[in-house]
């Protein structure tokens, strides 16, 4: 009599193997349903939060994380503004690379006005648009001096007055050096309040103003940072991690099917 063949073993280890990706692609809808979902957010077309969510929402935020921080790194205010204006159209991870050596040179408005434009470009050159920051860098540095006696201005007018400041980097200036409640909407911010239905707008500054509208007053000076970091790390644009978020039940985005928090939250 003729034996039967074994089953290959390899094939009984593959079946038996755990799909482990199958868990993980269920926790939100596959990309053309979240494109749409995008869409409908967008729009405006999702329920509103209620005072009760959005309160809860920040008092989540504020337990898992108590005091956020920025990550561009810096020394001062004025350190401060010019790693901002440098981090336009470049990440904090590729600004925090060029700007220690830049800082160890100069710290100061004065520094980074002798130190000139053409040694500030050789120092940045791996950050995008490195020439354009390059003179931005000198251009503040030289008005900080003559204008503002070599002190960065607590004044958004004044900020946004100077070469390469517009209102998205006042407002990070204001919040992380003077301590005010101001939220300064970047591209990760304006997906969040988009998608999430927290605050929709067209343009950053109208996401900007619905925040400044419905965030409770004691939340406010943190919004900025819970924001960026969430969007950075857990509400990413091409593939959201509904499965980590400690929001998702609150959350209106269409495009998720985890309906409860990745994790209880005190």
């Amino acid at each position: 009599m003729a034996r039967k063949k074994p089953k290959p073993k390899t094939s009984r280890a593959k079946a038996s193997r755990p799909n482990r990706n199958r868990g993980k692609a269920a926790r939100v809808k596959p990309p053309k349903a979240r494109r749409k979902a995008d869409i409908r957010a967008a729009h405006g077309a999702l329920p509103q939060w209620t005072k009760a969510e959005i309160d809860e929402a920040f008092r989540r935020f504020a337990a898992a994380n108590p005091v956020p921080k920025g990550e561009l790194e810096h020394i001062n205010p004025f350190t401060l503004l010019v790693a901002v204006v440098l981090s336009a159209q470049a990440t904090d991870a590729g600004v925090n690379k060029a700007t220690p050596a830049l800082f160890a040179l100069a710290d100061t408005p004065e520094q980074m006005a002798k130190l000139g434009e053409a040694k500030v470009r050789d120092l940045i050159k791996t950050i995008g648009l490195y020439r354009t920051k390059a003179k931005n860098v000198i251009g503040l540095s030289k008005q900080l001096v003559e204008r503002h006696g070599g002190k960065v201005p607590h004044d958004r007018a004044a900020l946004e007055a100077l070469p390469g400041v517009g209102r998205k980097t006042a407002n990070v200036v204001l919040n992380i050096a003077f301590g005010e409640p101001t939220i300064a909407v970047d591209t990760h911010i304006f997906r969040v309040g988009n998608r999430t239905g927290l605050a929709v707008g067209k343009t950053p500054y109208d996401v900007e103003m619905k925040l400044m509208e419905v965030v409770p007053e004691k939340y406010r000076l943190h919004a900025h940072h819970w924001l960026i970091l969430f969007g950075r790390y857990t509400c990413l644009a091409r593939r959201p991690l509904c499965e980590r978020c400690l929001i998702a039940d609150l959350c209106k985005w269409p495009g998720k099917t985890v309906n409860i928090p990745a994790a209880a939250v005190p």
